[in-house]
């Protein structure tokens, strides 16, 4: 018995034809068909417009459904990248705790639409439309920071907030500040630089700074949050795991009427020199049943980025728990 009478084999024809949408399908060299093929660990040959799938058979048939539902979004879309292939194989891929029509939620903005997917995503989404003080918590490509400022920007566009609040402690991962040139505003600026990229991609690098300058959005080092009552506000405090307790309790004590706040971070990477006073950790622990608190903790399956990060972060935990169990007590 040969290794292709073991394979289940399925063929399709995609339509309409159209060389520019079926180029935009397979990738430049075929990148998109063999990021496919070694996601679902299937076999893609395609002459033209048919394609014959080989492989498990619950994997050939997510391969054939992916292929369809990829060639009708070439339609709508100028060039399909490679992270937008593989987060519909992931989305598609994983298995819902709920019905699938949660398994997505979308936000729009006046400049496009962004899509949560999965049940966790779709749940942080929900949370921060009901609660006023809302917890992200998990592993880096979940799309935690991102998907909390699309909701900032959206709160803003939708004028149910004045301005947008976005802060970040200022902890040193192994270089000094004072090595850095310019003035303090110019040391903290490489902190804020993910805040500054999620902004520019859904509003436009110059209706960002028009606001900035206008004082409708600012980018703050935590420590000048002290002695401020923010009111009418969206703010998002990011990389709260290197947040010391006291710091932490700043903060929330300084949200005002009518304001929203979203504290992200990963407990896995701590930059404080002791990593036990980690104000994200201590908050989860005392807060965790207040009402108008919401927590959404992010798992490894949630990552959105480079496939391989998904494999890293994995590798790390098991790692870590290797590490622990080998632990002498």
């Amino acid at each position: 018995m040969t290794l292709s009478t073991l394979l289940y084999s399925q063929n399709l024809t995609l339509a309409p034809e159209d060389n520019h949408r079926l180029f935009n399908l397979c990738g430049k060299l075929n990148e998109h068909l063999k990021l496919i093929e070694k996601f679902l660990g299937v076999m893609i040959r395609h002459r033209g417009y048919t394609f014959s799938v080989s492989g498990d058979r619950y994997a050939v048939e997510k391969a054939c459904d992916a292929l369809n539902t990829l060639y009708d979004q070439t339609e709508k879309v100028p060039m399909l990248e490679p992270k937008q292939v593989h987060l519909h194989l992931q989305t598609t891929t994983r298995k819902p705790a709920k019905e699938s029509q949660d398994a997505y939620m979308e936000i729009h903005l006046k400049k496009g639409t962004i899509t949560a997917r999965g049940d966790n995503q779709v749940s942080y989404l929900r949370n921060i439309l009901q609660h006023d003080v809302n917890f992200g918590i998990g592993p880096a490509g979940t799309g935690k920071t991102y998907l909390a400022v699309a909701c900032a920007v959206q709160a803003l566009e939708t004028e149910r907030v004045s301005r947008i609040i976005l802060v970040r402690p200022i902890v040193e991962a192994g270089e000094k500040l004072g090595f850095l040139p310019g003035d303090i505003a110019q040391k903290i600026n490489p902190y804020l630089r993910p805040l500054y990229d999620a902004l520019y991609e859904m509003m436009g690098f110059e209706k960002v700074h028009q606001l900035i300058e206008k004082g409708v959005i600012e980018l703050l080092p935590l420590a000048f949050m002290r002695g401020r009552s923010l009111n009418d506000s969206f703010i998002i405090l990011d990389e709260g795991q290197n947040t010391t307790v006291e710091q932490m309790k700043m903060f929330l004590t300084r949200i005002g009427f009518n304001s929203r706040a979203v504290i992200t971070g990963d407990v896995t990477q701590i930059d404080l020199e002791d990593k036990r006073t980690s104000g994200l950790i201590h908050s989860s622990k005392v807060l965790a049943n207040v009402p108008g608190i919401s927590f959404t903790r992010f798992q490894v399956n949630d990552v959105v980025r480079h496939p391989l990060v998904q494999k890293i972060v994995e590798a790390y935990e098991t790692h870590e728990d290797i590490t622990k169990l080998n632990k002498p007590r």
